[in-house]
Parts: C-alpha cells; structure tokens; sequence
C-alpha cells in the first residue's frame, strides 16, 4: 500500500505545481462597450457594425446607435463577431481531473439511491479543463452527478469564479436518474442469464418507483406535522431534497438512449405526474411524437458518435438533431456527459456544426448551444441570447463560430472579463520556446 499511496501523492503534487495560474476576473465597475462589430442575438435579427453595452454585470442596450455613458470602456471590434456564450448541457465539469486518480474523480457518490447529492458542494473552482473549456467558448455548464439509479441534482456553472458559491449560476436545476438497460446483453464476457439480468432490471426499476413513493409519503408524512396530534418524522435528507421535484419545481433528468428505456422512462414520468427531460436520447427520433405529446426536451447526448447497432446508417447520431427539430421536438446539443469526455467539452460548437452538415438548419445549430440550453435548463431569462437586462455573457470572435478555424478573442462572463489562457495555451508557448531555441542553435552552428 505504501507505494502506491506515494505514487499518487507524488502525482497529485506534480499536478498542482503544474497548475496554471489563470486568476478568476473581479466583478464588472465601470461600463463597457464593445463598438463596430457584428451582434448576433440568437433570439432576435443579426446586427451589423453594432454595439452592445453592458453594466454591472447585465446587457443595458444594444443596437446601431447605443448612447455611451461617463466612463465607458469602448473596445474595438471591427470586423468582429459578437455571440452570447455556449452552454454545455451535460456534463461532470469540475466534478473529475485525472481519470486515472481516483481522488480528483467527484461525480459519483456511493450508493444507488442518492438524491440528496448536490453537484456544485463537490465543484473544483481551480480545475484544469475549466480554462480550457471556456477557451473555445463555452462560459456555462450543467454539472451532473453520475453513478447508481438517482444520482442527485445537478448545478448550471460560470466557468470562471473563485468559490463554487460564486460560480453557481442555478441549482439545483433538476434530479438525475439512470434508467436501467431494458434489454439483454449477450457476448462472451457476459456471466448472468437472460432471466438473471432481466430480473435485475425489473429490481432496479423497482427501486426507483420504491424511492418516489417513499419520497411521497415522507412528504405526506411531514406535511400533516402540523395538525394537532400528528406524530413529528425524522428528517430524511434523501427525501427533502426531493421536494421539489414532486412540486413540479425542478424536473427529472432521464439519461436513457435506447427506444425501450425511453419508452419506459415515459411511462413512469407519466404515471408519477413529474417532468421529465431527456438526455442522451439516442433512439429519441423513433418516438418523437411521444416527446411532443408529453413536452419532454431532449438533451442529445453528443453529435459525435459511434453508432448503436451494426445495422444502421453511419450518420445516424449525426442526424437526430435535425429530425427531431422537424418533428418539433424541443431540443439541444450537448456531449455524452462521460468523465473521459470533460476533457473534450471544448468541442461542443463543433457537435453543433457536424448536426448542420447533416440537415439542421444552420441558425438552430446555434441555437442549439446557446437559446435552447437554456431554455430547457430554466436559465433562458439569463442567458443564452443576447437581449437587454440579460447577463452580459457573450464572446467576440474571429468568425463563424461553428467553423474550426475561428478563434474566440474575447470573453465575457457578467460583464467580467475572463482570461482565455489555459494549459493548452501555456503548453503551446512552451514548446514554441523549444523549437525557436533549436532553431537559434542550428543556425549558431
């Protein structure tokens, strides 16, 4: 044991040496304008040689002809875009660093029944992949709890702040549950029997009724605590956290892709009078007209995949954006939320720009990584278009965002301007350094 315990504190120490030293941006003092480029509201017409000014934090005005008050930083950006910032809709974000350590690994708590667990207690504030993230746009997050059948509730974050109180922009936004597998999974490494694992299922599926009945009645229990001679309930912390789930305050976060969990996670969303939300949703355009009847949201659990079945197309994952806008689903791109995947949440415009190339609408691509997140998280008065008396986070970029080869330039998060510097960045430079000192040497020679 003690070899390995050194190990791994060597390599937690090698890893916050090797932190890089981006300072969290001070609140916004003084009002700022951003002068001669292109806004793009999402919500509303593109505005060309615009400006948009913004105060304490919030969008004051926007516009051809905007009046500048006393004071005002007016900052340049001819030729420039102007877009709100992305959202990442599903993710671990804060939550794991180091696969391989399980010390940086916060997105699962131990147990299958959970939802007490909130994910912005367990944020990492100084976490790597948060800069690199926000690098190429993205300057919110939903952080989710993963692991067992209700996993907790999850958090929309600011992808810069000092404190996980000073990051969180809502929570908690909604209760996350993992459907079981309905099916049977047959291959060689495959030990249990088909009646062993399809009473595993069915014990399971059990176990999450079992807990919203539990919830219900503890609710049921506590709220009759005020009449006369009406016993007091211990306080259960699993089910006061459910509360406002069975209010219908919050909803459920269903993660399920197959058509039979789906199918069944709609069922019990029905028969338990909650709402839902559905993230993966990769068999989701097979029962798009349940969706609609029932207004549950698709969160799609990542553009660039692999596809399920042998049998199907090989652009299937790539065109689920676009069938379920044209049967009128509400929904919005986001990546499959994996801890390998928190590494790679920079690329979400890019998941957005691989739906476009394959028949959605450019301009709901967009909206698919900014106005629809949002909408569908609760945060749409917020953010996720630009539009006055919403928070002024936005990014200026090169160009189209959606294209690889643009670059984001500026970064504001509530009006604060956030540093765009990153372990990639600092990587970058490094080696840079190496080849230029090679190249002094050879030339010296």
């Amino acid at each position: 044991m003690k070899p390995r315990l050194t190990g791994l504190f060597l390599l937690l120490m090698v890893c916050a040496l090797a932190a890089s030293d981006q300072i969290p941006a001070p609140p916004q003092d003084h009002p700022i304008a951003l002068v001669g480029g292109t806004i793009v509201t999402v919500s509303g017409d593109t505005i060309q040689h615009g400006t948009i000014l913004f105060d304490q934090g919030k969008i004051v005005a926007l516009g051809t002809s905007v009046a500048l008050p006393d004071r005002t930083e007016q900052i340049d950006v001819t030729g420039k875009w102007i877009y709100p910032g992305f959202i990442a809709a599903n993710t671990v974000l804060g939550l794991t660093e180091i696969n391989a350590v399980r010390a940086t690994r916060d997105y699962a708590e131990v147990g299958d029944i959970k939802p007490n667990v909130r994910a912005e207690v367990g944020l990492n504030p100084d976490s790597e992949l948060l800069p690199v993230t926000r690098a190429n746009g993205i300057t919110l997050a939903l952080t989710a709890p993963r692991g067992g059948l209700i996993s907790g509730t999850s958090a929309v974050i600011m992808l810069d702040g000092w404190t996980w109180e000073q990051m969180t922009l809502k929570a908690p936004v909604g209760l996350h549950v993992f459907w079981p597998y309905m099916g049977v999974r047959t291959a060689p490494w495959i030990r249990k029997s088909k009646k062993e694992q399809l009473k595993e299922r069915d014990q399971r599926i059990a176990r999450i009724r079992q807990a919203f009945a539990d919830a219900r009645a503890y609710w049921k229990a506590k709220t009759a605590e005020a009449r006369k001679g009406v016993p007091y309930h211990d306080t259960d912390l699993r089910w006061e956290a459910m509360r406002p789930v069975l209010e219908g305050e919050i909803p459920v976060f269903v993660h399920a892709d197959e058509i039979r969990q789906i199918e069944a996670a709609l069922d019990w969303a029905r028969a338990e009078k909650v709402r839902m939300v559905l993230v993966g949703g990769y068999d989701a355009w097979r029962v798009a007209d349940r969706l609609k009847e029932q207004h549950v949201p698709v969160i799609i659990g990542g553009v660039h995949r692999r596809v399920m079945r042998r049998w199907e197309p090989y652009d299937t994952p790539f065109t689920l954006a676009s069938k379920l806008y044209q049967a009128g689903v509400q929904f919005c791109i986001a990546s499959g939320g994996s801890p390998f995947g928190a590494a790679h949440e920079r690329n979400l415009p890019y998941q957005a720009a691989t739906a476009a190339a394959y028949g959605l609408p450019k301009a709901e691509a967009l909206k698919a990584i900014t106005l629809y997140p949002a909408q569908i998280l609760g945060i749409d008065q917020r953010v996720g278009s630009l539009e006055p008396g919403k928070d002024a986070t936005l990014i200026v970029t090169s160009g189209d965002p959606l294209e690889i080869s643009t670059q984001v330039e500026m970064e504001f998060i509530q009006g604060r301007k956030v540093d765009l510097s990153s372990r990639h960045t600092e990587l970058y430079h490094k080696y840079l350094e190496k080849y230029r000192q090679l190249h002094r040497l050879k030339d010296a020679q």
